[in-house]
């Protein structure tokens, strides 16, 4: 537990068959919102027994809130629980900072992620603090990515913080 697994191969990685079929959900959530002209993340919060126990997408173009990313959407859907220790994040992207904050306040266990080669977050510290993080490598994710980053280059540098060119701050 705790070893980030780096993006590999595609379907050289051998991981439960359930991973792939939550992230499905995530990649729904990621496809709706770049259809509202969002930024193309999707997440779910799944439960012990497989089941989704609330779903997001980012938000932050829609709805002018910075603070609306796919993992604090799904999270927020999810309602309050008395203990997360038996679930997963399922994002289709690494975690951001915020986000891989989140997973940490309160204990979630393991994160599976869709692609982390467009953006690595905070993957390789939540590793390092205890959670299992997987990496699924799906083709479907980092094509998703690609095609956004390429077309609005400006809202993605935004969405992962990444100043304009020539700002002071």
């Amino acid at each position: 537990m705790g070893a980030a697994s780096g993006p590999p191969p595609a379907g050289s990685q051998d991981v439960p068959a359930e991973y792939r079929s939550w992230l499905e959900v995530a990649l729904e959530e990621a496809r709706a919102g770049r259809a509202e002209g969002g930024v193309p993340i999707g997440a779910a919060l799944v439960g012990e027994h497989g089941r989704v126990l609330g779903r997001g997408r980012n938000r932050r173009v829609q709805d002018g809130d910075p603070a609306v990313h796919a993992e604090t959407a799904a999270f927020s859907r999810a309602g309050r629980r008395r203990s997360y220790a038996t679930t997963t994040m399922v994002t289709t992207l690494s975690p951001c900072w915020y986000c891989s904050g989140l997973v940490r306040q309160f204990g979630i266990p393991r994160v599976v992620v869709g692609e982390a080669g467009t953006f690595s977050g905070g993957r390789e510290w939540l590793a390092a603090n205890g959670v299992e993080v997987v990496v699924l490598g799906d083709e479907r994710c980092r094509r998703l990515m690609a095609e956004f980053v390429a077309a609005e280059p400006e809202v993605w540098d935004e969405d992962i913080g990444v100043p304009p060119s020539g700002a002071s701050g």
